[in-house]
């Protein structure tokens, strides 16, 4: 983070530097740490830049220039909704700043930020990342503005935008960097996304598929007035002498097996052409279509390759990035954290920190596909589980090398509680699948929902020598927890702190079907 300790590294200069919009903190729980871990890992000198400055250029340039390229991430969150409430107030706090401290971020921060290193060093490669990078990637629906607004490339003018979880894409870019090939020649890697002249394709080979043969785009019925009299209204009652109601057609719902025919037509050499920015910033209907395309697209076994035109130039979207194995997961977890802030906060409180310190991350991926959520979106509806043994060595890690650890384990969890090492149960099925959920508006019957892993990882944690009382204090999918009564038994029997907490967003059918979440 400073000159000082590039000095004491022996470094005259980093390979990489990425710069992010929380505290530090070097935990695997933090984007930021476990990039960096991992690309130490591979041998690269990496330098982090921690909430500089954007006023001003010369807290980016702190650390000197990058031999490699810059890496831009808001940090943990979405810098927009961390720094406002739903009412378009600016928050009073700030959990991933030391004593919670507000305003130490810019607002839309992948943006500013990447400017800003352009300006402290023209000419050095910029990829942009994070969640806030991820879900803006194409036009998109911006609620602090009130208007769609571009992919985040136009705005960030960055090179390349690594979207999900980004850790084989982000080494595979690293190394071909590194061995001397321009990153604008990239473009072949899953979970990438970039800037192309209109109309470009790989080569000769690609087709272009209109997104009207992925998905028909629906129609908007106009809201009758509920306080219009009959003749002001002639839809408010039935009238002898009303207007015959114009004949609509039906809007055409595309059948599972004729998605799963669409999807095997070529797709590692088809590519899916949304609306334009153009489009769906003045139609709200193709803006619909253009998500549910958007979403239809990203699973990894049949995910195509996805382009949208804003004014001349396309937004090039790779199909999603293949899911971890649960030896890369444990690789990935297993780094060498400090595990613990940067010495330069001193005492200093971080919510955020506070919360983490002593859980354990034992999964990623949600297959809820709740419309209101990110997760699936951004990491994917596959989960990635790590291994017993990799998860009961990181609460031995705790347990000896956390500063005040009491004996109680927070949590072991992930996006969703009870999700461990849950998947299809045929790799085929999952890999042709195009449901946007596996759990609604049933469960699939081809989805495994057996505990047992679970429930024997929960027995050998609570084990373990030194641990008084594990947790669980992700939120929990109680329609998948009732398919398995032992593990509810385990659950509340010695994991929850007298009441087992559940978050049901609604009472309503009409709108939980709108969220696609199960009713209560």
């Amino acid at each position: 983070m400073t000159r000082a300790e590039m000095d004491a590294l022996g470094w005259d200069s980093c390979d990489i530097i990425l710069v992010t919009g929380d505290a530090y903190i070097d935990h695997p729980s933090f984007g930021m740490a476990l990039v960096g871990r991992l690309l130490e890992a591979q041998g690269y000198k990496v330098g982090i830049i921690s909430q500089p400055d954007w006023t001003s250029v010369d807290p980016f340039r702190a650390l000197g220039k990058p031999n490699l390229y810059w890496g831009i991430t808001a940090g943990n969150m979405d810098s927009m909704v961390n720094r406002y409430t739903a009412d378009r107030k600016i928050r009073s706090d700030d959990a991933y700043t030391p004593n919670a401290e507000p305003n130490k971020r810019p607002d839309r921060a992948v943006t500013v930020y990447a400017q800003r290193v352009r300006e402290a060093y023209p000419g050095v490669p910029v990829i942009v990342g994070s969640i806030e990078a991820s879900l803006r990637r194409i036009a998109h629906y911006d609620y602090w503005s009130d208007k769609v607004r571009r992919s985040v490339l136009f705005e960030s003018k960055a090179d390349l935008l690594i979207f999900g979880n980004a850790e084989r894409a982000l080494v595979d870019v690293t190394r071909r960097i590194a061995a001397g090939e321009n990153i604008k020649n990239i473009r072949d890697l899953r979970g990438t996304a970039f800037l192309v002249p209109q109309g470009w394709l790989p080569d000769e080979e690609w087709s272009v598929h209109n997104s009207t043969r992925v998905d028909v785009p629906g129609r908007i019925d106009k809201q009758p007035n509920p306080y219009a009299m009959a003749l002001e209204d002639p839809k408010a009652c039935a009238l002898d002498n009303a207007a015959p109601e114009p004949e609509v057609k039906p809007v055409i719902i595309m059948t599972r097996e004729q998605r799963q025919a669409a999807a095997r037509e070529k797709a590692a050499k088809t590519v899916v052409r949304l609306p334009s920015f153009e489009t769906v910033s003045e139609d709200p209907v193709m803006y619909a279509h253009a998500s549910r395309v958007f979403h239809l697209e990203s699973n990894p076994g049949n995910a195509r390759a996805l382009v949208q035109a804003h004014g001349d130039r396309d937004v090039w979207l790779n199909p999603p990035p293949l899911p971890l194995a649960m030896d890369e997961m444990d690789n990935v977890y297993d780094l060498s954290y400090a595990r613990a802030p940067h010495p330069s906060y001193g005492k200093a409180h971080i919510p955020a920190w506070e919360m983490i310190r002593y859980s354990v991350n034992i999964m990623r991926g949600c297959f809820g596909g709740c419309t209101f959520c990110s997760i699936t979106e951004h990491e994917g509806r596959i989960i990635q589980s790590r291994s017993e043994p990799s998860i009961l060595r990181e609460i031995e890690l705790i347990r000896d090398t956390t500063k005040n650890f009491a004996g109680t384990i927070t949590d072991l969890g992930g996006p969703t509680a009870n999700m461990y090492r849950l998947a299809c149960k045929e790799k085929s099925i999952e890999e042709s699948c195009r449901r946007l959920s596996c759990v609604y508006p049933t469960i699939c019957s081809n989805l495994g929902t057996d505990h047992s892993k679970l429930i024997s990882l929960y027995r050998k944690a609570r084990a373990i020598p030194g641990v008084k009382k594990i947790l669980i204090g992700s939120g929990l999918r109680y329609d998948l927890a009732v398919r398995s009564p032992e593990y509810v038994k385990e659950l509340v029997t010695h994991h929850v702190g007298g009441l087992l907490k559940i978050a049901p967003e609604h009472t309503e059918q009409g709108t939980l079907s709108k969220m696609m979440k199960p009713g209560i």
